[in-house]
């Protein structure tokens, strides 16, 4: 049985990221991952998909975005080329193609069990996303048969969706409304299913709008300072596109496409989707939010609030509430309704009964085990790639604490 002090889940940036502050403290490891590096980037995301932060947001510890389109945004590929040449540069000891079956506790630390052996090692730090399976509503047990139900894991493009009849996209996140104005593109009838959701314009005054959650420190948010916080980490992704001429997607440009807007599908009864009759409120709700955000930024940087005011959204007077799914309008749905991470392999008791890891900023409720990677970890920045780098070397931290490992140790072995 192979030994390691340390043992990363994953080989995205999160697990790369907890590889490179454990190389700086001489704390020898071993990063395991199911398929390649960046292995989500290249496998599970549709080909159009473009990171929703600038390139010049893009940096990991040590490494930072170095070409020559700061203002533009990295295609799924070269996300996936970006995080494997950090990889390289730092020589992660990364196991590709080693999935992970069981984690368990033992007398001294935890049995790692994979498909190509088991090791031993004192900690875990899982690292292995927080997007690794599809959430679909109980509800989709009730869809007719000839209605094809498809995932954001399905689709890769518009040649994905077949079928004569138009599209229902359930989900007004980041992955609806990008899936969504795609479709509505090429040619589809989308019908886009809108709850909850959080708008931001693609700019503000000019600059990008994550440029002010950087600059202005709210991406910096404690998670010990967020009053609700696990309401906050299930917020959805805010209604982004990363496009190079850097234009606003929203539930507005939607409708100028000519994207049908209906309310969040409540249940489907007797072949008949049904829709909440709360779209206009929830998209008030939407619209106060991204004011109250716009002028805060303008406070922080000691602006008056005289921007140009932001349309509302334009919420159809009479928005249907309920759809034939027999009928042959509608042939294919696409849930965009959330991800959640898969803990299947992980036979410790810290996972809720909502499949959700329990921990206090990254540190697990079993001695020894870690996390990265998840919403709102650290930070409010926690889910973006430039926000692993605070998160990772303070978890690290506390590892090395906990092993008896301090910075100066740690300094004075690699001399």
């Amino acid at each position: 049985m192979e030994r390691f002090t340390t043992v990363v889940v994953g080989a995205g940036h999160a697990g790369l990221s907890a590889s490179h502050f454990l190389t700086a403290r001489s704390i020898d490891h071993v990063v395991l991952e199911r398929g390649e590096v960046a292995n989500a980037w290249r496998h599970e995301r549709w080909d159009s998909l473009r990171l929703l932060t600038p390139n010049w947001l893009s940096r990991l510890p040590g490494f930072a975005y170095a070409g020559s389109d700061p203002d533009g945004y990295m295609t799924g590929g070269e996300v996936a080329d970006f995080i494997a040449d950090f990889a390289a540069v730092g020589h992660a000891p990364v196991r590709s193609s080693t999935t992970v079956t069981s984690v368990r506790r033992t007398d001294d630390g935890y049995h790692v069990v994979t498909d190509g052996g088991v090791l031993s090692c004192r900690t875990v730090v899982i690292a292995s996303g927080a997007c690794n399976v599809p959430v679909i509503p109980a509800l989709s047990g009730f869809i007719p048969a000839a209605v094809r139900q498809v995932t954001p894991f399905d689709y890769r493009g518009p040649a994905t969706v077949t079928g004569s009849g138009g599209v229902l996209v359930v989900g007004a996140s980041a992955t609806g409304v990008q899936i969504a104005a795609e479709l509505q593109r090429s040619g589809r009838q989308v019908t886009l299913a809108a709850g909850e959701h959080v708008r931001m314009p693609r700019l503000h005054r000019g600059k990008d709008v994550l440029w002010w959650m950087d600059a202005s420190g709210v991406w910096d948010q404690s998670y010990q300072e967020v009053d609700d916080l696990d309401r906050a980490r299930r917020l959805p992704s805010p209604q982004l596109a990363g496009t190079p001429a850097r234009d606003t997607l929203d539930l507005n440009t939607l409708t100028g496409l000519g994207v049908e807007l209906v309310g969040r599908l409540a249940t489907v009864r007797d072949g008949t989707a049904l829709f909440s009759g709360g779209l206009r409120n929830v998209c008030a709700l939407a619209d106060l939010k991204m004011k109250r955000l716009l002028a805060g930024f303008d406070q922080w940087a000691g602006l008056s609030d005289d921007a140009a005011e932001i349309e509302p959204t334009r919420v159809p007077a009479g928005a249907r509430w309920k759809l034939d799914l027999t009928s042959g309008e509608i042939s294919t749905i696409i849930w965009a309704t959330g991800f959640r991470p898969d803990y299947s392999w992980l036979d410790v008791p810290v996972v809720d009964e909502k499949g959700r890891l329990r921990h206090e900023g990254g540190v697990v409720g079993s001695p020894g085990l870690y996390a990265l990677g998840l919403p709102v970890l650290r930070r409010r920045r926690s889910t973006f790639i430039s926000g692993i780098e605070d998160d990772a070397r303070a978890v690290v931290g506390h590892l090395a604490a906990a092993l008896g490992i301090d910075a100066a140790a740690a300094a004075s072995q690699r001399g």
